[in-house]
């Protein structure tokens, strides 16, 4: 089964990341009810990720940072509190999908190798990939760290926070965003805008994005979502 890329979409990436990603209309969510989620850091968090197994984690390719410099940290909710829950891990290798395409994003998945395993807690556990493809209607769930403000005001949220949307049917999404979609790609989100997430470039704002992560269930169906239009 193909894992997806949840889009509502984006412009072009950048070498080095910043938290310019965007959740519009979501919630901080239950401290610690997405055990799998994971915060890509060198000094500070840039990027989201998420565990799929003790020593693997999943991000988009457009995050990639250097793997000596870059450290994964697992169970964290409050990224400006130390709460006792996290492991902080260092990288041994990353991977880039050998079909990767930075211009139009396509394939626009990396593996992280973590140098250890990490320690399984009801804090830190990996999420099962799909077992099948998600359809129109479909509710599902967005977290992430990204920016909680609209227009070009930033406000970056120290707790994970949630917001849940349907998944959108092929036909309004190609009508949203003509030839810019691939069969990698699944749109989620509300076409009356008002809850969303999403990436804004602007003159100020020359690197994306942080990725966010999608389940359906307890299980993951994307790891990254672009939006031309943000509420």
């Amino acid at each position: 089964m193909r894992l997806l890329a949840l889009i509502l979409l984006v412009g072009a990436a950048a070498a080095v990341p910043r938290e310019d990603g965007k959740i519009i209309g979501g919630q901080e969510c239950e401290p610690h009810s997405r055990p799998w989620m994971a915060s890509l850091n060198y000094g500070y968090h840039f990027c989201g990720a998420v565990l799929i197994n003790k020593q693997w984690v999943l991000s988009v390719a457009h995050c990639w940072y250097n793997p000596y410099a870059m450290q994964i940290m697992l169970g964290e909710h409050n990224l400006r509190v130390f709460e006792g829950t996290e492991q902080l891990m260092k990288t041994q290798n990353i991977i880039w999908h050998p079909s990767y395409d930075y211009q139009t994003l396509d394939f626009d998945m990396m593996l992280i190798k973590l140098f250890y395993p990490v320690e399984i807690t009801d804090y830190v556990k990996p999420i099962p990939l799909p077992t099948r493809c998600p359809y129109a209607g479909l509710p599902c769930s967005v977290s992430g760290w990204g920016n909680i403000a609209t227009g070009e005001e930033v406000n970056m949220p120290a707790r994970l926070q949630c917001l849940d949307v349907p998944i959108l049917e092929d036909e309004k999404c190609e009508m949203a965003y003509p030839g810019m979609l691939t069969r990698r790609m699944v749109c989620a989100g509300y076409m009356d805008g008002g809850r969303d997430v999403c990436n804004v470039r602007t003159v100020y704002v020359t690197f994306l994005m942080s990725p966010f992560t999608i389940f359906v269930n307890e299980w993951i169906i994307g790891i990254r979502k672009v939006n031309l239009h943000c509420s």
